[in-house]
């Protein structure tokens, strides 16, 4: 996990998280945490290792700064991929590809959804309009090393990581906030995430693992797409952001009923999940729920 919105430096390893900790210098452990979100994920695909960066905050300081200290190897990046586009996943992003261009390989493909640069919106408790995408299309193609990838169908971002393409809403309470708009032909309407992605992965014996940035189309939905086209009934793990902050009870019921209700080994609520969504997790599924921080390394 390269940044998140909680760091705790004291955190001990928990089953399958391994905390970041200083080897001699308390500085090195002193990780950048935000209201945003980072990934690094590398699977092993019959003994070949292969890594991608999913979503990228919002301060490139702190996350370049954690990438650093977490050492992640950039001429091992294969590709890179963005959930959604709000500035919490993607502000950070350029400016990290700046700093690292001679580090990347060149025609590296960065995967979005459908619609992505359209434009997305949130209408303030005050009436006033604030637009929440700040990646621009043309800073991305001027860098000259990227490949923009849109994907409507399940694809896959590295060996063994595939993007579901588009997240299907199935269940009957997961619904976007009406807060969320879209700018169409000048007007604005209600937003849908049409393109929201979330990553997906199936462990060698294990079951699904599925790891969402902010799952706005629903974090069962986004199981359930899983499941559907994967063929694979048996969940492992369910990590990242739920979109539940602020959510009313009877949504984070429902939302906990039916997580735990699909038995994942662990559920790891992060980034956007919400206090009180995190702590309906931790009171119903204590033996599968992980605190993330910030720095944690997942080995599933």
């Amino acid at each position: 996990m390269v940044t998140d919105n909680y760091y705790d430096v004291n955190r001990l390893d928990y089953k399958i998280a391994k905390r970041h900790a200083s080897i001699s210098n308390p500085l090195d452990a002193a990780l950048h945490a935000e209201h945003g979100l980072a990934y690094q994920i590398e699977t092993v695909v019959n003994g070949d290792s292969h890594t991608c960066l999913f979503d990228f905050g919002s301060d490139a300081n702190g996350v370049l700064k954690n990438m650093d200290l977490l050492k992640i190897d950039w001429k091992k990046v294969e590709a890179l991929g963005l959930s959604h586009d709000h500035w919490d996943h993607e502000t950070a992003l350029v400016e990290i590809l700046k700093a690292k261009k001679e580090e990347f390989s060149k025609n590296i493909p960065l995967y979005l959804g459908a619609e992505f640069f359209v434009g997305t919106y949130s209408k303030r408790p005050n009436g006033n309009i604030s637009q929440l995408n700040l990646l621009k299309k043309e800073a991305v193609e001027e860098l000259g090393f990227i490949r923009i990838v849109e994907i409507r169908v399940p694809t896959p971002i590295i060996p063994g990581a595939y993007l579901p393409g588009r997240i299907e809403q199935v269940t009957d309470y997961e619904k976007v906030a009406p807060n969320f708009l879209a700018k169409k032909g000048g007007e604005f309407v209600q937003e849908t995430f049409i393109g929201e992605q979330a990553v997906i992965l199936n462990a060698k014996r294990k079951g699904l693992v599925v790891l969402s940035g902010c799952a706005h189309r629903g974090i069962v939905n986004a199981v359930k797409q899983a499941q559907k086209m994967s063929g694979i009934e048996k969940v492992y793990a369910v990590m990242g952001g739920f979109h539940l902050i602020n959510a009313k009870p009877d949504l984070i019921q429902k939302t906990v009923a039916d997580i735990k209700a699909m038995n994942p080994e662990y559920i790891v609520p992060t980034h956007c999940t919400g206090f009180e969504a995190i702590s309906a997790f931790l009171k119903e599924m204590p033996d599968k729920f992980v605190l993330n921080t910030v720095g944690t390394k997942y080995t599933i």
